[in-house]
């Protein structure tokens, strides 16, 4: 099979110029519009200082293939989620690195009604027709090119997950890393009741802030210095195209995405009952325990968006989320969202009349967790052998990576898809001392 340096297990990112460029981004929009065979195709970029050529380079391939492009322009991936089905267009591609450094970029793909695609389901047939020079010929008759401004539709969309009047006067600190989020938080900021305080929210290519990245420690600091200095309720910050965020409490501490899962459930299952609720298996037993009393259904899937979107589609689930905070939503064309968390755990405070320490607190206590923790290993798939030896004696699942569940503690352990490293994952049943005590026997055994 060949091989081109940029495309990955759910999407192509990489090095600006080396791996990916102008020349790679016109053979890809040729070559995406046949995979597809789309008469019409949206397109949206980030704010990288490459992603306007990239653009105008893909949007020339898909046109010289005679299919019709809807430019969307800057803007975040999960508008070009909305947008793809609201144009009833036959795909949609995302020109984004996400929280990479600034000298990469990448593409997010969709086809119709939004459903991904991956390497597993088209990208590799995409890699291989470019690596055979197999784009085709150039349509006699050219593609159409329209701009399009959907960040007041995509606004209007948004109703539908929550009620602005059901939302307290909260002071809420936004943290959006210089990406692409703060069109977003200007155009629905008169429609909420908050007051925001603003950190940097207008987009910067050279991304002076360091790179949007909530997860890194070192970028989690202005987002708390402004929650203590305001004296905020919540404080939220987003990756660089917005198709996550992140929370922290009233006193400036980081709550894992692992918890906001299970609030997020919890939240939704409350107007939904009895509806499927669909979580990855690294983290696992507050979901089941969240789900479960809130009379819902929890479905286990494989980690990564493609897995999660089909397993939510097989089952019909009303949403589906990961520990990586990715959030996924039926009624958001079973996408991922930045926005819908932050409104919904707006919505949610409010009507519980909690702080967010005093929501999240409960789960952090009854179920403590490690964060997941990445070691560089030379021979992961070696190491996961060598731990599965040793903790054979508990209950073993392979479904994604190697997880073992005793009666009080259970781990998950996973090799990265695109690096030799391992990713571990910790949790015990209300025990930090033994949270800690089995984490540091496992990173023992991994590093060792």
């Amino acid at each position: 099979m060949a091989k081109i340096n940029g495309f990955k297990a759910y999407d192509i990112r990489g090095k600006v110029p080396g791996e990916l460029n102008a020349d790679l981004a016109y053979k890809i929009g040729r070559v995406y519009s046949k995979l597809v065979d789309a008469n019409k195709i949206v397109v949206g970029r980030d704010v990288r200082k490459s992603s306007d050529e990239l653009s105008e380079a893909l949007i020339r391939g898909i046109n010289h293939s005679g299919t019709d492009v809807i430019d969307i322009g800057l803007c975040g991936t999960e508008m070009v989620y909305f947008a793809t089905p609201h144009f009833d267009a036959d795909g949609g591609i995302m020109i984004t690195a996400s929280h990479n450094p600034p000298e990469y970029n990448g593409m997010k793909f969709v086809k119709r009604d939004s459903v991904p695609v991956g390497y597993d389901s088209g990208l590799n047939e995409v890699e291989q027709m470019i690596f055979d020079n197999n784009l085709g010929d150039v349509s006699e008759k050219k593609g159409t090119l329209r701009m399009q401004d959907v960040m007041d539709v995509f606004i209007e969309n948004l109703n539908q997950f929550y009620d602005p009047a059901k939302i307290d006067k909260l002071k809420v600190v936004v943290n959006g890393g210089n990406g692409c989020v703060g069109a977003a938080l200007d155009a629905i900021e008169d429609k909420l009741p908050i007051e925001m305080i603003k950190v940097f929210t207008d987009p910067d290519s050279n991304f002076p802030n360091g790179v949007p990245n909530p997860l890194l420690p070192e970028n989690r600091k202005p987002t708390i210095e402004a929650v203590i200095k305001s004296e905020a309720d919540l404080g939220v910050a987003w990756d660089g195209d917005y198709d996550r965020c992140f929370f922290f409490d009233e006193m400036g501490n980081f709550i894992e995405g692992y918890y906001i899962v299970g609030l997020l459930a919890k939240s939704i299952l409350k107007n939904h009952p009895g509806e499927n609720i669909v979580h990855d298996p690294r983290l696992v037993w507050n979901t089941l325990d969240i789900v479960k009393k809130a009379g819902g259904k929890a479905v286990v899937s494989k980690s990564g968006h493609a897995y999660i979107k089909e397993k939510m589609r097989e089952v019909n689930a009303i949403y589906g989320g990961e520990m990586s905070a990715h959030h996924y939503f039926r009624d958001n064309s079973y996408s991922d969202s930045g926005m819908i968390p932050f409104l919904l755990v707006l919505q949610l405070m409010s009507e519980e009349k909690k702080k967010f320490s005093q929501l999240v607190d409960e789960m952090i206590t009854a179920y403590p967790c490690s964060g997941e923790i990445n070691s560089k290993i030379d021979d992961p798939a070696a190491k996961i052998a060598e731990v599965e030896e040793k903790y054979s004696d508990g209950k073993i699942d392979k479904m994604d990576g190697l997880s073992v569940d005793y009666n009080d503690w259970r781990f998950n352990l996973r090799m990265s898809n695109t690096e030799p490293m391992l990713r571990l994952n910790v949790e015990t049943k209300n025990d930090e001392k033994l949270l800690k005590k089995k984490t540091k026997e496992l990173l023992k055994i991994i590093r060792g």
